[in-house]
Formats: C-alpha cells, sequence, structure tokens
C-alpha cells in the first residue's frame, strides 16, 4: 500500500517543545537537551519525519492508517466543520490505528481505559459498562458523526475496533453534533476505507487464558482505472477468563466499496455484522452485609452454568459526497442497524436475607437510523474569507424488549435455569429531527470566531403505555473564540450547551422543560512539527440545570407526585493532554484530568454540595508511549502505558448508619515490544498488569442488590503475529 507522503516545515525550538512538555505534566526537557528530531542542515528548518509520514508544507491527513502517528489532521467531530485540534475550542482526543495496534486494543472499552478524561465503570456488571467524562454518563456513541444512543442497562454491543481507523473524542458537551444527552463527551469511531493499492493483512494473536484471535483485512482497486475500490474486514476472537467458567465469543464481517462517480463526486456503501457471546454479563461479586468487601479470590464466578447473552448486530451505512467547483462539498450519510439479542442470566442478591439469585431472561430488537446532509464551504465578506455549515439530520430509536417469567429474587444457588415464559412486550420509539447552522468568522489575522446553532424536534412513543413527551424546537447554542498568540500557540474560550428530556409533571400538570447541560471552557493549545504534536491544557466549568425536584407543595397536584425544575449539578476541573511525536522516533500520548462534580440543589437536600457520583475517580493520569529503536536494533520497538486514578468510594446503607467503601487509588503499568522481522512479518508482544496489581475496577454500593465489586484484570499476556504482502 502506497500513502500520500506529507510535507510542511517546522521551526519549532527546543524551548517550545520543553513548555509543550511541561504543559501536559509529562517531564521536562530543558533548552540545552534538544529533542532528536530529524538532522538538519546549516539555516535549515528543522522537519519531522514520522514513518510514512513526513512533515513539511501540507496539512496532515486524517486518516491515521500508515502514519505511525499518535495525532491526526482536522476533525469534524466538534462542530462540523474541519479543524484541528488547535482550531477546535474544546478539549479533543483521537485514538490512532497506531495506538490501537501498540497496545492491542480490540473493543471501545480499551479506548475508554486509554483515553484522557474518560473513565470505565462496571459496577453493574462487566457486559453492563457505563463510560462517563466531567462526572457525567456518556450516553451517545458515534460511526462516522452519524449518532446511536447508548445504554449501559440494554444489550449494547462493544464495537470491534478491526472495523476503525482512529476514535475521535472530544469531552464536554456536545449537542450541536449529537443533540440529546449528557454534557459529557462525544466518542466518533470512524471506519476504514479503501485503498488505493491492493493489501492484504493478516493477523493472529494468543494471550492468558486461552484468548485467541484472527485477522484478515484486505483491499483493492476494483478496476483498472482505480475508480472502484473495496475492503473487508474480518475477525474471530474466542477467550476465556481470569474468573473460573467464563467464555466470551466476538466476530466480525465489515466490508466497504467507494465509488468515483465522477471526478467531483463520490459514493460509499458498507455493512457491518458483529456477533458476541459471553456468559457472564450481569452482575459481579456482592459486598457484606457489614458494607465491607468480601476480598474473594479473582478467580472467583458469580454466575451460574446456564448463563448466556447472545447478540448480533447488522449495519448498512453509506455516504455521497460531492465537490463543487466553488470549494463547495455536499455529504450525504446515512445509517440502518438492527440489534438482536437474549439475556438469560442471574446476579447475586439479598431481597430475602440469605445470599441467594436473582434470576431474569429477556430478548431485545433495537433498531436505529440516522440520516445526516450538509453543506459546507467558503463565502467572502468584509474582505475576508470565512466558513459556513448549513444542515438537517434525522435519528429514530426502535426499541422492543420481550420480557419472560418467572423475574425472580429468590432463586437457589447453583439452581437448574427456570423455565421462562414471555409474559410481556413493551415497545417505545424516539425520533429526533434537527436543523444545523456553523460558521467560523475569521475577525481578524489571529482571531477566529466559531458560531453554531441548532434546533431539534425530539419525540418519544410509548407504543405500549401512556409515557409519552415530546420537547419541540429546543436550541442549541455554540460558540468559541480562538485567538493566535504564535506560529505555534492559541488562547481560545467556548461555551456550548446540550439538553435531556425529563418525564416529571409540575404542579399544572405541565411535562418540565429539558435539563440543560452548559459548558464553560477556557484553555491554551500548541501545535508543534505543524500538527505532528499537540498540547493543550484547560479549564471548564459544566452546570447540568433544570433537574427535577419535588415541588414544594403537592397540593392540587394532578399526578401521584408533582416536581420542580430548580435541581443543579456543577463540575470542574483542570484537562491537560499531549499527543503526537517528541521526535521521529518517539510518539506519546499522554492526559491528565481533575474533575470535581458537586450537588447545587437536588431533591434531597442532603445531597447539597456534596460529590454528585462517588464511584468515579476525581483524578485520573494516563500516558501511553512508543519508541523505535535506531542503529543496529532499528527493527525493534519498545514502549507501555501507565493508568493512574485517584480513589473512589460509596456510602452503603447499613440497617443503622452506613459504612463507607473504598478503592484507594492505583496504579496499573503496561509494557510492550515489538520486532520487524522483514517487510512483511512483524511480532509483537504486551504485558498487561505487569506488577499484578490487585484492585477493584468498580465497587458496590448497596448491600441487598446487584450493585456489586469487579476486580481488575490480573497481569496477562498477549503475542501478535501480523502478516502483511
Amino acid at each position: 500500500m502506497s500513502f500520500q507522503t506529507i510535507h510542511r516545515r517546522s521551526n519549532l525550538s527546543p524551548n517550545l517543545l520543553a513548555i509543550a512538555i511541561c504543559m501536559a505534566g509529562i517531564t521536562s526537557v530543558s533548552a540545552e537537551e534538544k529533542p532528536q528530531a530529524a538532522p538538519e542542515k546549516a539555516n535549515a528548518p528543522t522537519t519531522l519525519e514520522l514513518g510514512a509520514t513526513e512533515i513539511g508544507a501540507t496539512q496532515m491527513s486524517s486518516t491515521t492508517e500508515g502514519t505511525d502517528s499518535y495525532t491526526t489532521g482536522p476533525m469534524q467531530t466538534a462542530t462540523k466543520l474541519s479543524l484541528t485540534m488547535r482550531e477546535t475550542p474544546q478539549a479533543v482526543t483521537v485514538i490512532t490505528r497506531q495506538r490501537m495496534d501498540d497496545q492491542n486494543m480490540t473493543s471501545i472499552n480499551d479506548v475508554v481505559k486509554a483515553t484522557p478524561g474518560l473513565f470505565l465503570n462496571q459496577s453493574s456488571g462487566p457486559g453492563r459498562q457505563t463510560y462517563s467524562a466531567r462526572g457525567f454518563d456518556i450516553d451517545t456513541i458515534m460511526y462516522d458523526g452519524l449518532p446511536s444512543s447508548y445504554s449501559p442497562f440494554s444489550m449494547a454491543v462493544q464495537p470491534n475496533l478491526a472495523m476503525f481507523d482512529r476514535v475521535e473524542i472530544v469531552r464536554g458537551a456536545t449537542g450541536l453534533v449529537t443533540g440529546a444527552g449528557n454534557p459529557s463527551a462525544a466518542i466518533n469511531l470512524v471506519r476504514k476505507r479503501p485503498t488505493t493499492d491492493q493489501q492484504v493483512t493478516l493477523t493472529g494473536a494468543a494471550g492468558s487464558w486461552d484468548d485467541y484471535r484472527g485477522e484478515i483485512d484486505a483491499s483493492s482497486p476494483l478496476n483498472d482505472s482505480g475508480t472502484l475500490r473495496g475492503r473487508v474486514v474480518s475477525s474471530y476472537q474466542g477467550a476465556d477468563s481470569f474468573r473460573d467458567k467464563e467464555q466470551n465469543d466476538h466476530g466480525l464481517f465489515y466490508a466497504i466499496g467507494e465509488a468515483d462517480l465522477s471526478e467531483s463526486t463520490t459514493a460509499t456503501l458498507g455493512f457491518s455484522r458483529q456477533n458476541e457471546q459471553t456468559n457472564y454479563f450481569w452482575g459481579g461479586l456482592p459486598i457484606g452485609t457489614d458494607g465491607h468487601h468480601l476480598d474473594l479470590p479473582r478467580s472467583t464466578y458469580p454466575g451460574t452454568d446456564w448463563e448466556n447473552k447472545k447478540l448480533q448486530i447488522d449495519t448498512v451505512f453509506g455516504e455521497v459526497d460531492h465537490r463543487f467547483d466553488n470549494d463547495w462539498k455536499l455529504h450525504l450519510a446515512g445509517s440502518s442497524s438492527t440489534l438482536n439479542g437474549e439475556f438469560s442470566g442471574t446476579y447475586l442478591s439479598r431481597y430475602k436475607g440469605p445470599l441467594e439469585t436473582t434470576a431474569y431472561q429477556s430478548h431485545n430488537t433495537d433498531k436505529q437510523t440516522a440520516l445526516d446532509a450538509f453543506a459546507s464551504g467558503p463565502f467572502e465578506a468584509f474582505g475576508r474569507t470565512h466558513e459556513l455549515v448549513l444542515g438537517a439530520s434525522n435519528r429514530v430509536y426502535d426499541a422492543t424488549s420481550k420480557e419472560y417469567d418467572p423475574y425472580t429474587t429468590a432463586w437457589p444457588i447453583g439452581a437448574p435455569k427456570p423455565d421462562f415464559v414471555r409474559d410481556s412486550k413493551t415497545r417505545t420509539v424516539t425520533t429526533q429531527d434537527a436543523v444545523y447552522l456553523t460558521t467560523r468568522l475569521s475577525l481578524a489575522d489571529p482571531l477566529t470566531l466559531i458560531l453554531g446553532g441548532r434546533l431539534d424536534w425530539y419525540d418519544y412513543d410509548d407504543r405500549t403505555g401512556d409515557g409519552d413527551y415530546k420537547v419541540t424546537r429546543n436550541l442549541t447554542r455554540y460558540s468559541g473564540l480562538i485567538y493566535k498568540l504564535d506560529d505555534h500557540h492559541s488562547l481560545y474560550a467556548s461555551y456550548t450547551d446540550i439538553f435531556t428530556p425529563q418525564t416529571q409533571q409540575d404542579i399544572s400538570g405541565k411535562q418540565l422543560d429539558p435539563i440543560v447541560g452548559e459548558n464553560y471552557e477556557v484553555g491554551i493549545k500548541g501545535e508543534y512539527f505543524n500538527g505532528a504534536l499537540n498540547a493543550s491544557l484547560a479549564v471548564f466549568q459544566i452546570d447540568q440545570t433544570n433537574r427535577a425536584t419535588l415541588a414544594e407543595s403537592q397540593l392540587g397536584c394532578p399526578v401521584m407526585t408533582c416536581y420542580q425544575g430548580s435541581g443543579k449539578v456543577r463540575s470542574q476541573g483542570l484537562d491537560v493532554e499531549l499527543q503526537g511525536a517528541l521526535t521521529e522516533n518517539w510518539q506519546v500520548g499522554a492526559g491528565y484530568t481533575y474533575t470535581r462534580a458537586h450537588y447545587i440543589k437536588d431533591e434531597n437536600p442532603d445531597n447539597n454540595n456534596q460529590r454528585f457520583d462517588t464511584d468515579t475517580p476525581e483524578h485520573l493520569f494516563k500516558v501511553s508511549t512508543l519508541y523505535r529503536l535506531q542503529g543496529p536494533l532499528e527493527k525493534f520497538r519498545i514502549g507501555g502505558n501507565v493508568y493512574w486514578q485517584s480513589r473512589m468510594y460509596n456510602d452503603v446503607p447499613l440497617s443503622v448508619g452506613s459504612y463507607r467503601l473504598e478503592q484507594g487509588s492505583y496504579a496499573v503499568t503496561d509494557l510492550m515490544a515489538g520486532y520487524e522481522v522483514n517487510k512483511h512479518l512483524d511480532l509483537q508482544v504486551n504485558a498487561n498488569n505487569v506488577f499484578d496489581r490487585v484492585y477493584y475496577s468498580a465497587i458496590g454500593y448497596n448491600t441487598t442488590w446487584g450493585s456489586t465489586d469487579n476486580y481488575g484484570n490480573p497481569r496477562s499476556y498477549m503475542l501478535t503475529a501480523k502478516y502483511k504482502f
């Protein structure tokens, strides 16, 4: 495969590089210690070469495959405008294809664990994971910019990373691109595309606990002129676990085709099928009746012999891009996915005193469609060139759940599977229509203003009940001001919001207005080697207002309980990050975040001024790095990751008082080494949790029902062989 060579010039001094690294809080380099960049000629500007990518005179490509880089070029996830990280007035991260491969990432869980500011919580079970950022849960996952609803309590599939080029993450409120949701973050998975040259990659991996994976990735032109291109990715992974009896299987088939209909028009059509099966999905290890950890062996399996969850999700997607002669572009995109899942399982509980099993079975069918169309391009005004995006979107989420009897809280431990019989069915259809506009205004050479607005029509239709509600013409606002200090640094300030519909009614019987999440952020960003290295420092405040609280008086309430929209939660913090190339051979992705989320006013007055979510850490530090050796050892590369988080706790209610259950701060270290045998064959070994730290990745908060302890993974190894031809 041949990749477009990118040339840009850089005049980054050692002093500025030191500032960039210090900004990220990773390390410092003195002015006398010059980084090992590409060799210089006398009086010539430096140039940093990154494997197949040279940084010289033009912009870095957005595609990360084959670049050996931990960063990327322009992204559209934040505003639909094509902006570099420095030009985006919010904290942004990219997990590139190289970083996925180096850390042996296979699912979105791995991405969340590696991304600064994001937290993976599995307190409801290893298959019911919650993703959070800045104190709030993430409830939307994007695919090539199209939003898809995500709920950890339904049978959501973890996207298989084999079919993605990169994952772009924007932290804070993202209502301009996602519509309704929490002010947490947008996670955008960008699919691999066909290549202009033929390439085939075979991958095999084997690791601890009988973890085996095979993958084939083939791409090629489909005609002599190269106007038709196709790509197929298929993978299968079967694995046991450090927990006794646990088994997991993952399968993927992905196919995509591109056609140049003319010199100005390109059409894309693709399909993916993903299968998952596991016998450990729900719940985890119980805590003691006194609220303490039971400290059971990590190998303890709390499931049953008949427990099982099977999922299949089929997705069809397509795009059409047309480029006009005046530099304007039209982008049309659509996606339709159908998920079928059946779950039979248990969790350990004490509803009647002694430890017993809660048993449950359900069958879910979720259908999601998304359509998006926008035009973008430059326009002239007041003697300057500006940019504009104008678009419309539609989303439909049709969820059907079939429930089975018995749903029992007193099934004996170790008893055979109940004779489940279907007894009910629920169906809800959520529709969201929107129109949006974003513009980037060049106010002066160093000053840029981004303004955006979105109108949403939100309709929740309960097809089996009376819980219908609507939100009409909700306005989402976006503004960002960017000031260029010099060739490498910019200051920025931004405001954006997002809405979350709520069902409660006020004393007059009117549905409460949506919760509003408002994101305020100021920071400084640095861009070095013309985009090969990015650094950022930001402070933020998020206010989630209009949360439902009990009405001061229930007199005349037309329903069982009336509320008022006066609740408020505030999240404040610091976000520091460094990602990209320190030298030609040294890649790094690192970040530190501090988040304090607390109640300002809540339905329960005892919560006021208390932490909003105590079983998530306030401090997170994550770093991953890769270094390619030189000279006689140039075929070797070494790297590693460190994950550190501060303590988390829950105040577990007891019959008298409460007990504070904690997981103290901890760090986990991973190491990797790779060897390029020849231009076709590459070998890599990953060692995870090399010091075998014992810790809980999630902790319980109730002695009665399935809020549970979950151990983090012990030490493990994975050997990967990759053959390209």
